[in-house]
């Protein structure tokens, strides 16, 4: 963002005036003779000066972009020198650059009905005093280490007590791979079959392709849906078959065991199908190792 101030006929009694007063601050004045600029322009641009001077104090005090004062949070009103006239453009402030930086990777990041908290989760803040975590964070580095293979690893299948963070320490990893520019995707499954049934009408096919082509995809507490021949047959196992077909590292969490899952997927409001559940089932080994976590509750 630039504005520029164009020399005009302005009684330069005033501007010198209002300039020399100006200058009875000294760090004001040290930061405008600073700028190697010809004190006839300088005068000129008095106020806009003031402001520029304010903004980059306010910077050197800031604690944090949340608290900047600046009229345009985390950029700093900035002077430049212009042949002779003098342009003013909003420049990102150090802290700004920095967070733009950290945070660039979040765009690799797709979140479907999960909370946006969740693009916070890092490998460096997972408890580590829970010795259960330890296979899981073991097989994080070695997913980390072999994924650039031609031969992908797999997946997890993680199940486990309700609340010991087993989307947290997905997520974790889905970050740390977004920081090395691979996409990934998070869907907190039985909200997003409720939602992609609602969808039909507008972006249905859209949704249902993001889930089958993402580099990663985690499928969250699954499981926990309402089981039915529509969800198991015509969403599950194309996008699980896709996956598999072409060797798409593909994530879980649930509370149920392998076992507990076959049941629940072979019972829909049309009976019992036990040879379909099966064949999920089979397609998740194929995508997945199982791990379990068994922890503290660790929410709220």
């Amino acid at each position: 963002m630039k504005k520029n101030f164009n020399l005009n006929d302005y009684d330069l009694t005033d501007l010198t005036h209002s300039f020399q007063e100006a200058c009875h601050d000294k760090e004001f004045k040290s930061f405008v003779y600073n700028l190697n600029i010809k004190e006839d322009i300088l005068m000129r641009y008095t106020s806009n000066l003031e402001d520029a001077y304010l903004e980059q104090k306010n910077c050197k005090n800031c604690k944090d972009l949340s608290s900047c004062p600046n009229k345009l949070p985390g950029y700093i009103y900035t002077p430049i020198k212009d042949n002779n006239i003098i342009s003013f453009s909003y420049n990102a402030c150090p802290k700004k650059i920095k967070e733009d930086k950290i945070n660039a990777y979040k765009k690799n990041l797709d979140i479907f009905d999960m909370p946006k908290e969740i693009k916070e989760a890092s490998l460096k803040n997972i408890y580590k005093d829970d010795k259960n975590r330890l296979p899981i964070i073991k097989y994080f580095k070695e997913f980390m280490d072999t994924y650039g293979n031609d031969d992908k690893p797999k997946g997890i299948y993680l199940t486990g007590s309700f609340g010991s963070g087993k989307t947290y320490l997905i997520a974790a990893l889905f970050n740390e791979m977004a920081k090395k520019g691979i996409n990934s995707v998070l869907v907190y499954y039985p909200d997003f079959l409720r939602n992609l049934k609602a969808s039909f009408n507008s972006d249905y096919n859209e949704k249902f392709n993001i889930l089958k082509k993402s580099p990663m995809l985690l499928l969250d507490d699954i499981g926990a849906e309402n089981c039915s021949n529509w969800s198991r047959d015509e969403i599950l196992g194309p996008i699980l078959q896709y996956r598999m077909e072409n060797n798409l590292p593909t994530f879980f969490t649930s509370n149920l065991t392998l076992d507990e899952l076959e049941k629940a997927l072979s019972i829909t409001s049309s009976g019992v199908d036990k040879l379909k559940a099966r064949r999920i089932i089979e397609r998740i080994k194929q995508l997945t190792i199982t791990l379990e976590l068994v922890s503290k509750n660790r929410r709220g």
